[in-house]
């Protein structure tokens, strides 16, 4: 289930949406054009194949395509309706809310379900409420909940099964070294990694050239404290990144690469570097999210991957998993104004969720989220085992912080011995100070 955010982390975080935008084009209109009919319109669902001959929505994305192409084609087909392609170059994000600051606003769009991605937008200005949804009660209780609120009212579709931070793992490495059961807690994953390490493999595999995938290790182990409240107690100030946990977590990263665990090239490793390695057994263990498993699914099989890898969620007491949905897991609707084309664009959700769901789980290879349609043959075990995990999970730094500060950038520097724990934790306590400040928020 989702977590409770206090009243002052909502106003903070609503804060920061307005900080973004006033950000990214000074001076723009913060807020949609829609009026009463926007108003009268969130109330309205058509049947998810409803004539709507000679309507013309805006779907905006990335530059990427995937199933929602299939979607748009077949809702076009169904329902006569016109749905145009925006495409927003990358940084996707910074470059749809710049249009929306200047008031060009799409009928839809791909975007991160996340609190503090959804109050840069300022969704109770821009945003039609989904809370009504037709298709609220098919969904997997487990995600239907998980992530796409702004205070209690729901702004964002759900389409997909949220990105997870976790530990993939090669099956026959584990074997090589008599690894027979998963490790239940960090330790025991450390105990593991020694293991290997003393039987002279490696243990984890890092894509330090990437920088990105630094910061997994450091945010999983924070799920139960994050269970308790310590992102609410960072956005009030009550706690700093250089506090108990997270200078911890910082710390305990630090040691891993001191003991030589990681892989020798782990500076410079990229992304597909990473994968490579660790299907091929030269590591036997990543510490990433979905990202890796798409990866690999473009040069493996379903069959093949669950023939080489594993996967367990892990936390510093438990197996607690730590979700990070991102833009391919949500699709957000606009305040538009006009009453036709927001009922239209609701109307797309209905026929992606409900009529065409099968295809485009199928198109994808995705598991489904919706409790009376299974997953197609094409989908990993590994796939459905990182979604099992929802059930015991809890939001990222991303999902519950109302800022996200270059953690994984410093990290980055740690690796390249630039940084100690101390100063990482510190650098990144600073920028958080500094961009908590600019929104107004209590405490900095």
């Amino acid at each position: 289930m989702r977590a409770t955010r206090s009243a002052r982390t909502l106003a903070v975080a609503a804060a920061a949406g307005a900080a973004l935008l006033l950000t990214s084009c000074a001076g723009g209109d913060l807020t949609s054009s829609s009026g009463d009919g926007g108003d009268d319109a969130a109330s309205t669902w058509n049947d998810a194949t409803a004539d709507l001959s000679g309507v013309t929505i805006t779907f905006g994305g990335g530059t990427a395509g995937g199933p929602l192409d299939g979607a748009i084609e077949a809702f076009q087909e169904e329902t006569g309706a016109t749905i145009k392609r925006v495409t927003y170059p990358d940084p996707y994000e910074q470059n749809l809310q710049t249009r929306v600051a200047t008031g060009d606003i799409p009928d839809l769009a791909s975007w991160q379900p996340t609190t503090s991605m959804l109050t840069a937008l300022q969704a109770p200005a821009n945003l039609l409420p989904l809370d009504d949804a037709p298709w609220l009660d098919s969904m997997d209780p487990a995600v239907r909940d998980i992530a796409g609120f702004v205070d209690d009212t729901r702004y964002a579709a759900i389409v997909s099964s949220p990105s997870v931070m976790g530990v993939y793992y090669n099956k026959a490495v584990f074997e090589q070294y008599g690894i027979t059961e998963l490790p239940q807690t960090w330790d025991e994953m450390l105990e593991d990694a020694r293991t290997i390490q003393a039987g002279g493999g490696t243990a984890f595999v890092e894509a330090g050239g990437a920088q990105w995938p630094t910061q997994w290790a450091v945010q999983m182990q924070l799920a139960e404290a994050a269970q308790d409240g310590l992102w609410d107690e960072v956005n009030a100030g009550e706690t700093a990144f250089t506090d108990s946990p997270i200078i911890d977590a910082i710390t305990t990263y630090q040691g891993m690469v001191d003991e030589g665990l990681y892989n020798a090239d782990l500076r410079t490793a990229t992304f597909e570097d990473q994968s490579a390695h660790l299907f091929a057994g030269e590591g036997a263990m990543a510490l990433q999210v979905n990202a890796l498993l798409e990866q690999l699914l473009t040069q493996y099989d379903a069959q093949e991957i669950d023939d080489t890898l594993g996967w367990f969620p892990i936390s510093a007491e438990g197996t607690v998993a730590t979700t990070i949905p991102d833009n391919k897991n949500g699709i957000v609707a606009f305040k538009t104004g006009d009453a036709e084309r927001e009922a239209a664009a609701k109307q797309f959700l209905t026929f992606l969720m409900t009529d065409y769901y099968p295809t485009y789980i199928e198109d994808g290879g995705l598991v489904s989220i919706v409790t009376d349609v299974p997953n197609p043959d094409t989908v990993p075990q590994l796939a459905q085992d990182i979604a099992a995990s929802l059930g015991n999970s809890v939001g990222s730094m991303q999902s519950l912080a109302i800022a996200n500060p270059d953690l994984y950038i410093n990290l980055a520097s740690l690796l390249y011995g630039e940084m100690t724990p101390e100063q990482v934790a510190d650098a990144t306590q600073q920028q958080f100070a500094q961009l908590a400040q600019a929104q107004g928020a209590e405490g900095f």
